[in-house]
């Protein structure tokens, strides 16, 4: 699993391509650039350098664009999780990894029944692309975590200033995006 992981946004990170390039070997990132006219380019563009630098990369929500350009697997968004339900050994291989966004207990549950490797839980705190969400908190995330048949990935509002708050959380690691694109 990887540590970490950085979500493109077509508006925030206009060049996935730089905060790639920074991001440790083994890192993971999640494809997001939805509706832009070059999609699939970027995409290709991307599982290349990622390749290149040991780095996992997902396209969320697409597997279609998944499948057509090798990526190392998707992620689904909550609202997806009852379509997607046994299909997860259908595509890729054994070795394709499959995450998924969960904002309740609930959905958290329903990721595992699913079959993903791994949820990404969110907002753990006050976040910049959802600030009407109420955030979970650090106790209330991290009791997810402790119940949770698969690993969890603390995702929202995640910064520099904050990232020692997950210590004890029991995440595998954290996924955002201006915690890698600033």
């Amino acid at each position: 699993m990887p540590p970490v992981i950085f979500m493109t946004d077509a508006e925030r990170t206009p060049d996935p391509g730089a905060a790639i390039k920074r991001l440790p070997k083994g890192a993971g990132v999640i494809f997001r650039h939805y509706q832009v006219p070059n999609r699939k380019e970027i995409a290709q563009s991307l599982v290349l350098l990622c390749r290149q630098r040991r780095i996992t990369f997902l396209v969320a929500e697409d597997w279609r664009l998944a499948m057509e350009i090798n990526a190392d697997g998707i992620h689904l968004p909550e609202h997806d999780l009852r379509s997607w339900r046994g299909c997860s050994t259908r595509l890729g291989g054994k070795n394709f990894m499959i995450t998924a966004a969960a904002h309740s207990q609930k959905s958290l549950w329903a990721a595992a029944r699913a079959g993903v490797n791994a949820v990404l839980v969110s907002p753990v705190f006050p976040t910049v692309s959802h600030p009407k969400n109420v955030p979970l908190g650090i106790t209330r995330f991290a009791n997810m975590c402790r119940v949770s048949p698969v690993p969890v990935y603390a995702l929202g509002g995640i910064s520099k200033n904050n990232l020692a708050r997950l210590h004890n959380s029991g995440c595998v690691g954290v996924a955002g995006i201006g915690l890698f694109y600033t």
